[in-house]
């Protein structure tokens, strides 16, 4: 028996010990990773950058060094910065090695806003002279609407344009609550403020039916304004195509109506480039993809690093999604704004929000930062795809609004949403609850009964003051009266077109705009950025993105397509509190 023992727990040791070589090994296998994941890149001359929009695009994405390696349901976060590709597109514009841009996208997993933005990044690249040659074999609507700005826009004879106009569709979960016994019991302002639309109706309302048709509308309106000038054609012609949906037609009906130049098979793509880079027909075109090019050091105007500095602060996400490791925490980021308020160095702020909303405090908490850093600096907002409700909160004070034109804004109002399980727990489970009181109303806020009629003229009061509260903010940041936004309040969405022309933003401009908007304001000759929140080390955000993609992939590898909408319900449900949040989430295809 002591034998048996002793051996035990030599083996129990033995396992101990090799897991924690085992630990130690594997960190410094991914600390050797990451030291030359930083390395700076080498770029050989006649090279193309290749844009290929294969991962997700993100306002800033998380350092990861090994993003791109899959271990099945724990892989690496696969995503890009918007920042990044900006930056990368900018430095190739001056980059002797870089003779021009080939864009090679299917499908794009990104905002609107975001790809207006690069592509008016590639609109500024052509003026240095160099081509863009763009290729598909299928080309999605917002990868069509990105690679209209190419010089030459070519297609597999046997691929295909998407190519007919927007739409979106709402899920509504009041009838399958229902069956389940659930009732949520909703507490709103404005009469457009359907975020808890799916919960009441089964349909959209007239209301939500016209504010949605409305930004619809502008979009594509936006996006046949630039199409039209790329590809010269008429809103009319472009919307007889639409109406004929090219997407399900052939090659040959793209390039006979003008959607593009050439009908071309890859090698005849790879041909075109070896003559655009000058590169003889025996060796290969040097390409080089985005994720090598962030690496490549930018030549710097002046000598040494500039002391003087523009912030630009992310605010990305839902504003206090309790259950998200993502989003905007409003403490961590109103504490980043305050010290770079108080940094001397900081000249000027911007703002990056691709928000929509979230908790009605943590957009407080932000917006009295945001108000405080614009009466010592510059502070320009600087709106990404959606900017909207709480986004649009934590914007007001900004001493300026940018917009891009597909940016999607406004939905100034609030909710709460308190669920009544008392059908679902008494007579579908069996479930029964007593309680216990020391005072009429000590069981408030209960999910186990519906609500009194004291209890609900209570928290319609808490929103109607609250309501107050978002327009007084609105107010006096844009200098306009209350009553008037209150008229464009109510909850309604606004594209940005829409919502410059009732002053809800000063002007269209994407994130490369809004620097250069407060280089000017700040009145600086030189300057260098600093993105703040600092991300945190790539190991940490490892091990973080394996934890988070490994319950994500459980819950994608079973729902499919439907994991949206259990995104959705999770999102909702998870908030806390009064929400001043979105409508609902945005996809425009």
């Amino acid at each position: 028996m002591k034998q048996f023992l002793k051996f035990t727990l030599a083996s129990i040791v033995g396992v101990i010990i090799a897991g924690i070589l085992l630990l130690f090994i594997t960190i410094g296998i991914i600390s050797a990773m990451v030291s030359r994941s930083d390395e700076p890149a080498q770029i050989q001359g006649n090279s193309v950058l290749l844009l290929k929009f294969d991962h997700a695009i993100v306002d800033r994405a998380r350092k990861n060094p090994l993003g791109d390696l899959d271990f099945g349901v724990f892989q690496g976060s696969k995503t890009v910065g918007l920042n990044d590709i900006l930056d990368c597109i900018r430095k190739a514009k001056t980059d002797d090695n870089i003779k021009g841009i080939y864009l090679n996208p299917m499908d794009i997993e990104a905002g609107m806003a975001s790809i207006e933005e690069i592509r008016s990044a590639l609109k500024d690249f052509k003026t240095s002279g160099k081509f863009i040659y763009a290729y598909g074999d299928y080309l999605s609507q917002k990868a069509y609407y990105l690679v209209t700005v190419a010089d030459t826009l070519a297609l597999n004879p046997q691929g295909s344009v998407d190519f007919r106009g927007l739409g979106g569709e709402r899920t509504f979960y009041k009838k399958g609550l229902e069956k389940l016994g659930v009732e949520m019991q909703i507490i709103r302002h404005g009469k457009f403020k359907s975020a808890v639309e799916p919960f009441l109706l089964d349909k959209m309302s007239d209301e939500n039916r016209l504010q949605t048709e409305t930004y619809l509308k502008s979009i594509w309106k936006e996006m046949l304004t630039d199409i039209s000038a790329s590809r010269k054609m008429g809103f009319d012609e472009l919307n007889d195509i639409a109406d004929m949906v090219a997407t399900f037609r052939k090659a040959d009906f793209a390039k006979k109506k003008n959607l593009v130049d050439r009908l071309k098979y890859k090698d005849q793509v790879i041909d075109d480039l070896k003559k655009l880079t000058g590169t003889s027909e025996k060796d290969d075109v040097k390409a080089v993809d985005i994720y090598k090019y962030i690496k490549v050091p930018e030549q710097r105007a002046q000598k040494g690093i500039a002391r003087k500095k523009i912030a630009v602060i992310y605010a990305s996400g839902s504003i206090d999604a309790s259950m998200s490791d993502d989003g905007i925490k409003s403490e961590e980021l109103s504490r980043t704004i305050r010290e770079a308020r108080r940094d001397s160095s900081i000249k000027a702020i911007v703002l990056r929000i691709n928000s929509p909303g979230g908790s009605a405090y943590g957009s407080e908490v932000i917006w009295r930062e945001v108000k405080l850093a614009a009466a010592t600096k510059p502070v320009i907002a600087s709106m990404g795809d959606v900017a909207a409700s709480g986004g649009y909160y934590i914007a007001a004070a900004a001493n300026t609004i940018m917009a891009d034109r597909t940016t999607i804004t406004g939905s100034i109002g609030i909710f709460g949403m308190i669920p009544n399980l008392q059908n679902l727990m008494t007579n579908k489970l069996g479930i029964t609850t007593d309680v216990v009181m020391t005072n009429e109303h000590s069981d408030m806020i209960s999910v186990i009964r519906p609500m009194s009629k004291f209890e609900r003229d209570l928290m319609q009061q808490t929103i109607e003051e609250g309501y107050d509260t978002f327009i007084t903010r609105v107010a006096d940041g844009r200098k306009m009266e209350k009553t008037s936004v209150d008229d464009i309040g109510q909850g309604r969405v606004w594209a940005a077109p829409n919502a410059k022309e009732i002053k809800l933003i000063d002007s269209f401009g994407g994130l490369n705009d809004a620097i250069e908007l407060a280089k000017k304001m700040a009145k600086l000759d030189t300057y260098r950025i600093v993105n703040l929140p600092k991300l945190k080390d790539p190991i940490t955000e490892l091990l973080k993105g394996f934890s988070s993609s490994a319950k994500a992939g459980f819950m994608k590898d079973e729902l499919g397509e439907n994991y949206k909408y259990y995104e959705q319900m999770r999102s909702l449900i998870s908030q806390k509190g009064i929400l001043a949040r979105m409508p609902y989430d945005i996809d425009i295809h």
